[in-house]
């Protein structure tokens, strides 16, 4: 039952005090699971034994010890499982005090309080963003400026354009590919004559 006079005994929670209980949890769980590993191994030789083991009795011994092990290794796992879940809980709490500590932070620090003054906030924004289209629209300009008088430029022919003197360079170029493609032909039809001739003497 809630009573409304009951200290409330989160207000003044640790948060050193929490870590240190989650240590002391996970401890203590490391622990829970090392004995259940022991027992299984304990087992497992004891498993090996009575297979081997002739003797009637010494079998139902072995198997009556196992049995008690395995009852052992089963609280071992139920108390490590408990752990688990006051492991997991108190983890929780801590991730709410974190969030809670880092909220109250937050609202107390200059931006916060910026924020929290709605009507200068609304001038700013729109000056800023009245300086941010003033800004803008001298780029623009300045871009249709570039692009207007870019327009008008005609490319200089001495410099970028094909002249007499090129314009016959370029023909001899050509030329000159024709005769080399021309040459790698003829060399080619001159190598393959051997062959072809060679191969008529050998059909005949």
């Amino acid at each position: 039952m809630w009573w409304p006079f009951r200290r409330n005994k989160f207000k003044n929670l640790n948060r050193e005090d929490l870590v240190n209980s989650i240590c002391e949890l996970e401890r203590q769980e490391r622990t829970a699971e090392a004995e259940v590993y022991q027992k299984i191994k304990e087992i497992d030789a004891l498993v090996d034994k009575g297979k081997k083991e002739k003797n009637r009795e010494l079998q139902l011994f072995y198997a009556k010890k196992i049995s008690h092990l395995n009852e052992e290794k089963q609280t071992c796992m139920e108390r490590g499982m408990y752990l688990l879940y006051n492991i997991r809980l108190m983890n929780k709490l801590k991730d709410a005090y974190d969030s809670n500590t880092f909220f109250k932070t937050q609202t107390k620090v200059p931006l916060s309080e910026l924020l929290q003054d709605q009507k200068r906030l609304a001038k700013f924004l729109n000056k800023a963003l009245e300086t941010r289209i003033s800004s803008e629209d001298v780029l623009t300009s300045a871009d249709e400026l570039f692009n207007e008088v870019q327009s008008a430029y005609d490319v200089s022919q001495p410099i970028y354009g094909v002249g007499k003197n090129e314009e016959e360079i370029l023909s001899m170029f050509e030329k000159e590919n024709q005769l080399n493609d021309e040459q790698e032909l003829m060399e080619d039809k001159e190598k393959s004559e051997p062959i072809k001739k060679k191969k008529m003497k050998m059909e005949e």
